[in-house]
C-alpha cells in the first residue's frame, strides 16, 4: 500500500469543490459564485489499496496571471509534483474552460480531465464527444455531474490508472496560441442541438429598474417565513423545557440538594441556556437552510453584482458585497471571505466593515424585539427588519467611504465577475449541510458561552453589598452613559457581558431586570413584554436597542479572526472601535430627537 497525491484545478464555479467532497466525504461547504476556494484544502480517500491526498486548488481562469490565486496554483501543480492533476471543466463553457486545461497540460504529464456539469449541458442542449477530447488532448476524459456523484467511480480508475502507471504520460502541450487552440478543440468536440435563450430571471433581477425592486421582494419573502414560522416551534421547546426544569428541579431536591444549588443551576445556568436555545434555534434553522438553497440556486452572485457600483462608488472592491453576504451567516466567515480581494487596501475596509452586517446571532434579538414593540404581525416585522438591513447596509458603504478616505485612501479596483447560471438546488442536501455546518456549529458555540454567562448572571444578582445585588452596582454604574443612548446601565452591561456571543444579550437584560427573583416565563412574547415595560422600555428604547444590535463591537470570534488574518492590533482595534462608536453615535441622535 502507497501513498499518492493528486491535485483539482479548474475555473471558478466548475464545481472543484464538489468533486473534492464526493472524493473525500468531508462536505466542505461550496457556494454558486466565483472566489469560494481561496487557498489549498486538504482531504484523504482510500481506493484499490492505495491511500490518495486530495488538494482543492484555488478556482483559476489561468494559471500564468499575477493574482494570489492564480499564483497558488500554478506553484502548486509546477512544484508538488502531484502524481495525477485532474482538471475540472464546466462542460457548459467548454472553449473558456479548455485554456486552463492546455496550461495544465504544460505543466504535467500525468493528467485527466473531468468533464463536470453535464445534467447542465444536456439541458442546454449541449453535446461533447468526450473520445473525440481525449484524442485531441492526450489524456483520459471523463463526464460526470458531481452533484449526484455521477462519474466519480469512472474518475477514481483513470487517477488509479494514471497514479499506478498503467497509463503511459501524456506528452506536455505547448501554451503558445492557447486561445486559439481551445477555440478549435470546442468546436471539433462540441454540437449544440438546443437553442439557448436568454434568462428572464436575469432580465428582472439584473435590470436597471428592476434590480433592488427584486432583492427586496427575496429577502421580504425570507424574512417574513423565518418570522411566521419561528414562532411555533419555539412554543414546542418552551413547554419541554418546562417540564425538564420541573423534574429536574424536583429530583435534585429530592437527592439532598440545597435550595441554592437547586436555583442556581435550574433557574440560572439551564434558564439562560433554554432560552437561546428555544428563541434563537428555530429562526436559525428556518433562515440559513432557506438562504443556502437561494445561494446554491445562483442568487447571491446577482446581488453581489448589484451591489457592486455602490461599493465602487465608496473607494471600495464590489468583491466585498460577497463577504457582506457571507457575513449574514456569521461574521467570522464574512472576515476569512475577504480573501478574495487582491488589493490589501480593500480587503482591510472589508475586514473593518463586516460586523456591520448582521450576523444569524442578532437575527433572534431583533426579531423579538420589533414583534413586541412594532409590530407582530409577520408581514409588517419582516419589512422592518428589511429596513434595519438596508440601514445596515447602508452604513458599511458609508463607513468604507470614510475608510477610503482617511486611513485607507486609494481607488476602487475593477470588479470583473462571471455571472454563474442558475441551477436547480440540492434541496436535502443542502438544507442538511446548512443545518450541521452553520445551525449546529452556531448553536453550540451559543450554548457554551450561553452556560457560564448564565451563572455569572446569577451570582451577581444573588450576592449583595449593604443590602444591594452586585449586578446592581455594575449596572448602576453603566446607567448615566445607557441613559444618554437612550438604552440604560442593564441593557448596556448586556451588550458587554454578551461580547462572547450576541445570542446571550436578551437573556442577561431580563435577569438583570429580575435580579432579585429568577427568571420567568422566558418564550413568551407577552411576558417578556411585559418585564421590558415595567422596567421602562418605550419604542423609543426598543429602536435603540435594535441600532445597538446591529452597531457595536464584534464579537470575540468575530474580532479574534480578525486578528488573524490582519495579523494587526492596530486593525483589530479599528475594527472594533469603529462599529461601537457608530453604534453609540446612532443611539444618542435617536435619544437627542425623541
Amino acid at each position: 500500500m502507497s501513498e499518492r497525491t493528486v491535485a483539482l484545478a479548474g475555473n471558478p464555479n466548475a464545481g472543484k469543490s464538489t468533486v473534492f467532497n464526493e472524493l473525500t466525504s468531508m462536505h466542505r461547504h461550496t457556494g454558486n459564485w466565483i472566489g469560494k476556494t481561496v487557498d489549498i484544502k486538504g482531504g484523504r480517500f482510500y481506493y484499490k489499496f492505495n491511500d490518495y491526498t486530495v488538494y482543492d486548488l484555488p478556482g483559476t481562469y489561468s494559471l500564468f496571471s499575477a493574482s494570489p490565486e492564480e499564483k497558488l496554483a500554478e506553484d502548486f501543480i509546477k512544484n508538488k509534483n502531484a502524481d495525477c492533476t485532474v482538471c475540472v471543466i464546466d462542460s457548459t463553457l467548454l472553449e473558456r474552460s479548455l485554456v486552463l486545461a492546455y496550461q495544465v497540460l504544460s505543466l504535467t504529464d500525468r493528467a485527466v480531465v473531468l468533464l463536470n456539469l453535464c445534467d447542465e449541458a444536456k439541458r442546454k442542449g449541449i453535446y461533447i464527444d468526450e473520445e473525440k477530447l481525449s484524442l485531441i488532448l492526450g489524456v483520459p476524459v471523463v463526464k460526470a455531474t458531481a452533484r449526484s456523484g455521477k462519474g466519480i467511480n469512472e474518475l477514481l480508475e483513470k487517477i488509479h490508472l494514471i497514479t499506478t502507471g498503467a497509463l503511459k504520460p501524456a506528452p506536455r502541450t505547448d501554451c503558445k496560441n492557447i486561445y486559439e487552440k481551445a477555440k478549435e478543440t470546442a468546436e471539433k468536440c462540441t454540437s449544440v442541438y438546443k437553442e439557448n435563450r436568454g434568462s428572464i430571471l436575469d432580465k428582472f433581477l439584473l435590470g436597471k429598474y428592476t434590480s433592488f425592486i427584486s432583492m427586496a421582494i427575496v429577502f421580504t419573502l425570507l424574512l417574513l417565513i423565518t418570522v411566521k414560522l419561528s414562532n411555533y416551534p419555539s412554543e414546542l421547546l418552551k413547554t419541554g423545557f418546562d417540564l425538564i426544569e420541573e423534574r429536574l428541579g424536583t429530583g435534585l431536591l429530592s437527592l439532598g440538594a440545597s435550595a441554592f444549588f437547586c436555583d442556581m443551576l435550574v433557574h440560572g445556568v439551564l434558564r439562560v441556556l433554554f432560552w437561546v436555545v428555544s428563541v434563537m434555534l428555530p429562526p436559525m434553522a428556518i433562515f440559513f437552510p432557506l438562504f443556502a438553497l437561494l445561494e446554491d440556486f445562483g442568487l447571491l452572485p446577482r446581488i453581489a453584482f448589484n451591489l457592486d457600483r455602490g461599493f465602487e462608488k465608496c473607494s471600495a472592491c464590489g468583491k466585498q458585497a460577497l463577504t457582506c453576504c457571507m457575513g449574514l451567516g456569521c461574521n467570522a466567515v464574512g472576515v476569512t471571505g475577504t480573501r478574495i480581494i487582491d488589493s490589501k487596501r480593500e480587503r482591510l475596509i472589508a475586514i473593518v466593515t463586516n460586523s456591520m452586517i448582521p450576523c444569524n446571532g442578532r437575527f433572534p434579538v431583533l426579531i423579538a424585539v420589533i414583534s413586541m414593540f412594532f409590530s407582530a404581525k409577520p408581514l409588517w416585522a419582516a419589512l422592518i427588519l428589511l429596513s434595519f438591513l438596508i440601514l445596515s447596509l447602508a452604513v458599511t458603504m458609508l463607513s468604507s467611504l470614510l475608510l477610503g478616505k482617511t486611513l485607507l485612501k486609494g481607488k476602487a479596483s475593477p470588479f470583473i465577475m462571471e455571472m454563474p447560471p442558475f441551477r436547480r438546488p440540492q434541496f436535502f442536501k443542502t438544507v442538511i449541510n446548512s443545518m450541521k455546518e452553520k445551525v449546529v456549529f452556531v448553536l453550540f458555540r451559543a450554548v457554551a458561552v450561553a452556560a457560564p454567562a448564565g451563572l455569572i448572571i446569577f451570582l451577581l444578582a444573588h450576592f449583595t453589598v449593604n443590602g444591594a445585588s452586585l449586578l446592581s452596582y455594575i449596572s448602576g454604574a453603566l446607567d448615566p452613559i445607557g441613559k444618554a443612548m437612550g438604552l440604560d446601565g442593564v441593557i448596556l452591561l448586556a451588550f458587554l457581558l454578551g461580547f462572547p456571543a450576541n445570542e446571550i444579550v436578551i437573556p442577561i437584560i431580563l435577569m438583570g431586570y429580575l435580579s432579585s427573583v429568577t427568571l420567568s416565563d422566558y418564550s413568551s412574547l407577552d411576558s417578556l413584554f411585559t418585564v421590558l415595560a415595567d422596567n421602562g422600555w418605550t419604542v423609543k428604547t426598543a429602536l435603540c436597542v435594535c441600532v445597538f444590535s446591529l452597531f457595536h463591537f464584534p464579537c470575540s470570534t468575530t474580532l479574534i479572526t480578525i486578528f488573524r488574518e490582519t495579523k494587526s492590533i492596530k486593525w483589530s482595534a479599528v475594527s472594533f472601535l469603529l462599529p461601537f462608536i457608530t453604534g453609540t453615535v446612532l443611539c444618542m441622535l435617536i435619544n437627542a430627537v425623541f
